[in-house]
């Protein structure tokens, strides 16, 4: 099989790469080792209920203006952002509007006035002025009254997904954190519906799809990419290789990879993961508490259901969600999140109808860490042809933006360089 472009691993980043490539006009092919579409984006369906794997949530970002752009419907609703704080074992309103901000017992009067001036100022700031700092250091230096930065903590934990201020760089948690204060967006029935979209849409621009077909190589000559070799023995040719797929998973994948940018790539990456409990409830024993951060703790509450079509028969889904660190306890992390529900929803053992818990859930494989050499990609500078695409090959976007944004940018190189004279040189963006 001979294509101009062919993607390995059919996640967001894959569908995504292959779409814009067969809008361009290119022969493409994604091969995917697993017989459904979606990576970590499906979603399971258990007893009439919809679970994504862990807490998934659609920010007004590059994926959105992507999949808008695209077509898909998205269907789905913004929720409430009323909120609650865990703080010393106990639950008080968090400030999140004018009336919470108000009444909240957590700040004081000039800790409320802070905090209410960060809210504005927050809209205006350049986030790019703070790549080259530490998350912590941006909030040790800027934000004064302690409760507040405490709050500051949480907030930023829960947009970006990771409990890691000492490494993230301060600008794209910032604007994550900016775009996050424009609302979310909770997909019915969970984000497997939104790559269901993603694979008609491919389908319909003419892109071929081999599933359950696991690519062990990707081979090379000369400087130049030649074809997949799938482990069935199945060899797909092309002009252009695009790799969808981890950064341990790229290096594997490409023999000699240890002379190439892909060895300094997977070296850099750090990842972040959660553990994440969902459970779907009959009803909620308390009412109103429905989106609940954690202050003191690492953990994150947040009834979907509230917003979105999330069950067959009113069941009400609430995901839950353990930021971890270096020291990852199953057992602990899941006895932790259960403590948070008891809190939030007492007696909620009672009105159990089914529950997923994925106790190492990967959030993303790398992010813009003050670790990094580089930024990852979108070429592959040794081989010509070669591209990674992926949450981790981010150049400052976050999670299922970053995902979108370098598939674009793998698929924007692959336009660029004509099949008869492909260039060995490209760019990088360098971070040091």
């Amino acid at each position: 099989m001979k294509y101009d472009v062919a993607v390995v691993g059919g996640g967001v980043a894959g569908l995504t790469a292959a779409i814009y490539a067969a809008k361009a006009g290119k022969r493409t092919i994604v091969v995917e080792k697993q017989e459904r579409l979606g990576g970590r984006a499906v979603t399971n369906k258990i007893s009439g209920a919809y679970f994504n794997l862990g807490g998934h949530a659609l920010y007004f970002g590059d994926a959105h203006e992507t999949f808008r752009e695209l077509g898909l419907s998205l269907q789905g609703n913004k929720p409430s952002i009323d909120a609650y704080g865990i703080w010393k074992g106990k639950l008080s309103t968090l400030p999140m509007g004018v009336g919470s901000l108000l009444t909240t017992p957590l700040l004081s009067l000039k800790g409320k006035m802070e905090f209410a001036a960060w809210l504005t100022k927050l809209g205006k700031l350049d986030m790019r002025a703070f790549d080259r700092i530490s998350l912590r250091e941006w909030i040790e230096r800027n934000v004064h009254d302690p409760m507040v930065r405490n709050l500051f903590y949480s907030l930023l934990r829960t947009a970006s997904f990771a409990a890691a201020p000492d490494l993230q760089a301060a600008g794209p948690v910032l604007q994550q954190l900016k775009n996050a204060l424009q609302g979310v967006l909770y997909l019915d029935r969970g984000w497997g519906t939104m790559i269901d979209e993603l694979t008609q849409k491919a389908l319909g621009h003419g892109v071929q799809i081999l599933a359950k077909s696991k690519a062990v190589s990707v081979e090379h000559r000369g400087g130049l990419v030649q074809h997949v070799l799938c482990e069935d023995g199945t060899k797909v040719e092309a002009n252009h290789i695009i790799l969808a797929v981890p950064p341990a998973a790229a290096h594997r994948l490409v023999p000699h990879a240890e002379a190439t940018a892909l060895h300094t790539w997977k070296e850099q990456a750090i990842e972040i993961t959660t553990a994440c409990l969902d459970v779907a409830l009959r009803r909620l024993p308390k009412p109103k508490q429905q989106l609940v951060y954690g202050i003191d703790q690492t953990v994150f509450l947040s009834n979907q259901s509230r917003a979105a079509t999330l069950s067959d028969d009113g069941a009400q889904v609430i995901s839950l969600l353990k930021y971890q660190g270096t020291d990852k306890n199953p057992e602990k992390d899941l006895q932790e999140l259960e403590q948070t529900l008891d809190m939030v929803q007492p007696g909620w053992r009672s009105e159990l109808v089914e529950k997923q818990f994925l106790p190492r859930m990967t959030v993303c494989h790398d992010f813009m860490h003050l670790k990094r050499l580089e930024n990852p990609g979108p070429a592959v500078p040794e081989i010509a042809g070669l591209y990674v695409a992926g949450e981790w090959a981010t150049h400052g976007e976050m999670l299922v933006d970053a995902a979108t944004a370098s598939a674009k940018r793998a698929v924007q190189h692959v336009l660029s360089h004509t099949d008869s004279g492909r260039a060995t040189t490209y760019e990088h963006r360098d971070v040091i």
